[in-house]
């Protein structure tokens, strides 16, 4: 039996799936709340959220994914990167799935990923969980009711977290699977609840697709100035970093938390909504973002809550420190209509820097730029991994390199390109430690972020007195309106300077014996801005 609104010529019958038990085709949120509820899959919270827990898996198993080797990705796929599945583990995969599925109800969500209309990806969905339907739903782009009739999925990705895979006949690394299929338009997903693989396996597709098109695909955030969507910034960073709250700014409208690409017409966000991470969130220090947990539809995944009352718990991690709510995006009241923004001003590099070395804020050359942008440099934030439980000091190339199918040079060059075409300012910021590492240090406090941003983003801070880093060399502001000039000094934040030297030469040998992987395949220009 078949429930919704569906393309009558693309249904899952036609693409291969037999025996299942009722399809359940693009229901709206309220729909998939009644089905999730009556599935016990989780809890109606206050406002008419939906609390659920994904179990042992809250965060991303990156070691569990697995790209199809082909004549087509042989060349193109960075395999240092991305664990090989052959062909013939992948076919045995599908099809043990599929028998897996028959008999079982599933929910069918067809989406966009990518509010450019000429580049979007025509995503189908097929879910186990209804609640998972949901959550896609809200994260990527929907498209009219009327649209439905004649949509045509690209790719289809499924998911079925009953199923366990069999490392031996299907050629992967454990019970929990991630496995793409390029030359199928095909990606199977098995073994874990954790709803954000769904919205990354997206993010990996179009990180593949957009490049051979001349689209820079990127891992951040972005917003542009109010009535003015010519004047945007982008915010690449790792998960923990800040993308989602300093995006989201009162004083600005926001394209998106998480995924965009830069093309020859501007930047345009791949997402119809925002994953954004719940610990320690608050009304005061971020109020959009806090208002949306109790709003309808939202998915509070993996957070204590009073079982009488249902009022969340914002500190207590002991499920996960990864907790986190999906939404869409026009439940943020400044968030841009069109998701569409100009070609950026600004490109901020931030980084969680537990070391406690880095200034708050740096201004950097576009061969600088390039260079941190290869590097990467951040800490892994505790639960958005699985066995990651306190900051981890990590270079993640793109701040992202978890979601690269191609080598990072692809996308760096396509990034310097970018940047010397449209005249844009670069700056590093570090949301993390200062006075000290972490266990010794605090955390850089967020209203001090803000302010150097805004300063950033407004143009003041290009007039301000600056000084040469003698680590790392960028340019470093003596004083900025609003922030304390103590900050924009990370050695004198120490209580031994001498520790910190220490710390700085520890660092700098870390970026320089990271970056040597990528000499052979950059300008002269980057390689002299290699710190040394």
């Amino acid at each position: 039996m078949t429930i919704g609104r569906v393309n009558p010529s693309h249904t899952l019958e036609t693409q291969g799936f037999e025996g299942l038990g009722t399809v359940y085709y693009n229901l709206l949120e309220p729909q998939l709340i009644e089905q999730a509820l009556k599935r016990n899959e989780g809890t109606l919270g206050n406002g008419g959220s939906f609390l659920v827990s994904t179990g042992k898996f809250t965060g991303r198993s990156p070691k569990d994914k697995h790209v199809v080797l082909s004549d087509a990705t042989r060349d193109t796929i960075w395999w240092e990167n991305n664990a090989q599945m052959s062909a013939e583990g992948f076919d045995a995969l599908h099809a043990d799935m599929l028998e897996h599925l028959k008999g079982r109800d599933v929910f069918v969500q067809d989406l966009y990923g990518g509010a450019d209309p000429t580049l979007r990806l025509d995503v189908r969905m097929v879910t186990e969980l209804a609640w998972h339907g949901l959550f896609i739903r809200h994260l990527l782009r929907r498209p009219e009711r009327a649209e439905l009739d004649g949509f045509v999925p690209e790719f289809t990705i499924v998911n079925v977290p009953s199923f366990r895979a069999d490392p031996a006949r299907h050629h992967c690394r454990s019970e929990t699977v991630i496995a793409l299929n390029f030359d199928k338009k095909l990606i199977l997903i098995g073994g874990t609840e954790y709803a954000g693989e769904n919205k990354k396996s997206v993010f990996t597709l179009l990180n593949y697709i957009l490049p051979s098109k001349g689209v820079m695909a990127m891992h951040c955030s972005a917003n542009h100035a109010i009535g003015n969507p010519v004047d945007a910034a982008v915010f690449f960073g790792l998960s923990g970093t800040g993308k989602t709250t300093l995006s989201a700014d009162p004083n600005r409208v926001l394209i998106g938390d998480d995924e965009h690409g830069w093309s020859d017409r501007g930047i345009f966000n791949f997402e119809g909504g925002c994953y954004a991470k719940t610990i320690n969130l608050s009304a005061e220090a971020e109020p959009e973002i806090f208002a949306t947990t109790t709003k309808f539809g939202t998915v509070i995944e993996n957070m204590v809550y009073d079982p009488e009352t249902l009022e969340l718990d914002f500190e207590d991690d002991s499920l996960t420190a990864n907790m986190r709510c999906a939404y869409p995006l026009d439940y943020i009241s400044n968030a841009s209509d069109s998701a569409l923004g100009g070609h950026p001003k600004n490109v901020i590099m931030l980084t969680c820097d537990a070391f406690g070395v880095l200034p708050p804020i740096a201004r950097l050359t576009p061969a600088q730029a390039m260079y941190h942008f290869l590097s990467g440099f951040t800490s892994k934030v505790a639960g958005t991994e699985r066995g990651v439980t306190e900051p981890e000091p990590t270079f993640s190339t793109c701040f992202g390199a978890p979601f690269m199918p191609r080598r990072p040079e692809v996308y760096g060059k396509l990034l310097q390109e970018k940047i010397h075409k449209h005249g844009a300012t670069c700056w590093l910021v570090n949301t993390g430690w200062t006075g000290g590492a972490y266990g010794e240090g605090k955390r850089m406090p967020i209203k001090a972020t803000r302010a150097l941003l805004t300063a950033a983003l407004d143009g003041s801070l290009n007039d301000a007195e600056f000084r040469k880093d003698p680590n790392f060399g960028f340019d470093v502001p003596v004083a900025v309106h609003d922030v304390d000039t103590a900050l924009l000094d990370p050695r004198g934040t120490w209580a031994d300077p001498a520790a910190y030297d220490r710390q700085a030469k520890k660092l700098v040998e870390m970026f320089a014996e990271n970056f040597a992987q990528y000499v052979p395949y950059i300008d002269d220009d980057v390689k002299a801005a290699a710190i040394g």
